[in-house]
């Protein structure tokens, strides 16, 4: 086996590792808790625990009643939309670990960790309307605005509070130089629309940025809308709203069909409009149709932001049109979804508002503390039981590890909001059992080395080619699996996927860059490179193989050397040549290729005769 001939500097990678990722981490965490400290103000900010979800933190639960101000049926696939609105809403507003769920027919529960404030309430609940829209204008989802000299101090901040508030409510000037400048329009989409309000909002907006793209509806259809697309991609000036979602009667997905009766192999949206908006629509498609680009498509707005946006291509008299593009089969059932949602007249009363308490919650994180602790009392007390004290290399990897694991989630925690589950803390005392693995790996190809008669600073080294690609091919599988039930579930599974897979990859640092220069390090004390007894790599416990030092000398078991020649030797002696005879029969055949077990036992023995006619002839 070939070895690894490049210069091991096993201190710098330990002081490295520590630095990298635990002093630097737990700096900047530090730094954070300071300057952006978590508060009842600042519930987001930083903080030196992990964020808990709302099994062990506690929070708010919020029943909505879905309702149709016509009277008409709520079916499931308009509960299904709406919960997905409800969701995009509630991460849009930065709440992780979000639980919505429907209860019964009409009835959509939203539980949310910690406090929930009215403002957030009031995004919950409020309606999803669809509504028809000519595009004015797209753009890029960057913001255009040029930066420029701005007042300091006070009179800064005012004017940044002033705009941000223009950009959420129009002023009652620029409401009303919108409905002057439509009034005077010739018609929606007549670009003169764009008052400088408009444009300075359009330029300033940033499609990129999450809050952007909340949704919420309650634009007025009057007035101009300046908004996103709900992937982020573009942004428009869209015109006031022409047709109505209440408009739609239907929305299908399937293949188009083609106009001499046949069926495409184009996937799209088939719409159905009532009498009403077979009017509207015809007249749209007949004033867009010959329109340049951008300005002949419609754009069709859910909760404030557009779905989709496409051209016309000829008028649609009979009030039965197909979107057809870029779609696949999920995406044209996924818009054909959203468009029955939207057309629903479909609004959400808030049935009741109540405490969860973290009680249960807080049982079970206590429950799943002692578990882990016993199962960690485990791991050492085996560890030391099997390893005597090269077990305590284990215990010293595993406080690594827990150290970047606790770090990792609270930056996380500050970062990203995640919180911390119940599901994930069971996946994070699986890991331990996981973790423990690369060690025993690790440790018994060592063993294994000793016991063919090697030194333990060759056998640290030939050990760890060897065991290495066994731990990266288990530890592969355990992150595949994680991966899997991250993207394939919804709810607490993911939760426990994602602290599988995190203490996975933290594994594999911490075995590479703590467990092995360590052990590199160990090989050059003596307690443990002449194998003492308590050190966990005694040749008495290995049975390792006695080794010819040279000029007659051989070292036992019990690193007893010989100075007599052999012939002189005692009958102990005798074996010992023997037993190193045997010991160094070959393992390569003579056509290079590696021996067999059959082979080599075969070499062994014919060694082991010859050692024996040697030993009689002397």
């Amino acid at each position: 086996m070939a070895t690894d001939t490049r210069r091991s500097r096993p201190v710098r990678t330990i002081v490295l590792l520590t630095i990298l990722t635990i002093l630097l981490p737990f700096g900047a965490l530090l730094a954070g808790w300071q300057l952006d400290g978590k508060s009842s103000e600042n519930p987001d900010g930083a903080s030196l625990a992990p964020g808990l979800a709302l099994d062990l933190q506690g929070g708010t639960q919020i029943i909505l009643e879905a309702v149709t101000s016509d009277g008409s049926e709520v079916t499931p696939e308009a509960m299904e939309e709406a919960i997905g609105v409800i969701r995009q809403r509630v991460d849009a507003n930065g709440v992780t670990e979000a639980e919505i769920a429907s209860q019964g027919e009409t009835q959509i529960v939203v539980e949310i960790p910690g406090e929930v404030d009215d403002e957030t309430v009031a995004l919950i609940s409020q309606a999803a309307q669809m509504k028809f829209r000519p595009v004015l204008t797209i753009g890029s989802p960057l913001p255009t605005v040029q930066p420029s000299a701005s007042p300091s101090g006070d009179a800064a901040d005012d004017a940044a509070a002033d705009s941000d508030a223009a950009a959420d409510e129009p002023t009652k000037k620029e409401i009303a130089e919108q409905e002057k400048a439509i009034e005077s329009a010739t018609d929606p989409s007549d670009l003169a629309q764009i008052t400088p309000s408009v444009q300075e909002a359009y330029d300033a907006l940033d499609c990129t940025d999450p809050k952007s793209r909340e949704g919420g509806g309650g634009d007025n259809p009057n007035l101009l809308l300046v908004t996103c697309d709900q992937a982020g991609s573009a942004k428009y000036i869209l015109g006031p709203v022409e047709v109505d979602g209440t408009d739609l009667t239907s929305a299908t997905s399937g293949l188009i069909p083609t106009s001499s009766g046949g069926v495409s192999n184009t996937w799209g949206v088939s719409l159905d409009f009532n009498s009403e908006g077979t009017t509207k629509f015809r007249e749209t498609t007949e004033r867009l149709t010959p329109l340049e680009p951008p300005r002949n498509q419609f754009a069709i707005v859910l909760d404030g932001l557009i779905v989709s946006a496409p051209s016309s291509n000829q008028p649609i008299t009979n009030g039965q049109a197909s979107i057809s593009g870029s779609f696949t089969r999920d995406t044209a059932a996924t818009l054909a979804n959203q468009l029955s949602f939207g057309s629903l007249p479909l609004t959400f009363e808030v049935q009741g508002e109540n405490t969860i308490s973290a009680t249960l919650g807080s049982e079970q994180l206590q429950r799943g503390l002692f578990a882990g602790l016993i199962g960690l009392a485990l791991v050492v007390v085996y560890s030391m039981f099997q390893y005597r004290t090269l077990g305590l290399l284990t215990v010293m990897s595993l406080i690594v590890a827990g150290a970047m694991t606790y770090v990792v989630i609270a930056l996380l925690s500050w970062g990203m909001g995640y919180r911390l589950s119940l599901p994930g803390i069971a996946g994070l005392i699986v890991a331990i059992g996981f973790t423990a693995d690369s060690f025993i790996v690790y440790f018994e190809r060592i063993r294994d080395e000793l016991r063919d008669g090697r030194t333990l600073r060759l056998a640290v080294q030939r050990g760890w080619l060897r065991a290495r690609r066994t731990i990266y091919a288990a530890k592969a599988v355990n992150l595949l699996s994680a991966v899997i039930l991250y993207f394939m579930t919804v709810g607490g599974v993911r939760g426990f996927a994602f602290t599988l897979g995190l203490t996975t990859i933290i594994d594999v640092m911490v075995v590479i860059w703590f467990t092995h220069p360590v052990m590199e390090l160990l090989a050059k004390v003596p307690f443990f490179r002449d194998g003492h007894k308590w050190s966990g790599l005694s040749p008495d416990r290995l049975d390792v193989a006695p080794r010819y030092r040279g000029a007659g000398r051989f070292s036992g078991p019990k690193d007893e050397v010989v100075d007599a020649p052999v012939a002189d030797a005692p009958d102990r002696e005798r074996e010992l040549v023997s037993a190193q005879s045997v010991s160094s029969a070959p393992r390569i055949a003579e056509d290079g290729r590696r021996m067999t077990i059959a082979e080599r036992r075969a070499a062994e023995r014919k060694a082991a005769a010859d050692a024996a006619q040697n030993e009689e002839k002397h």
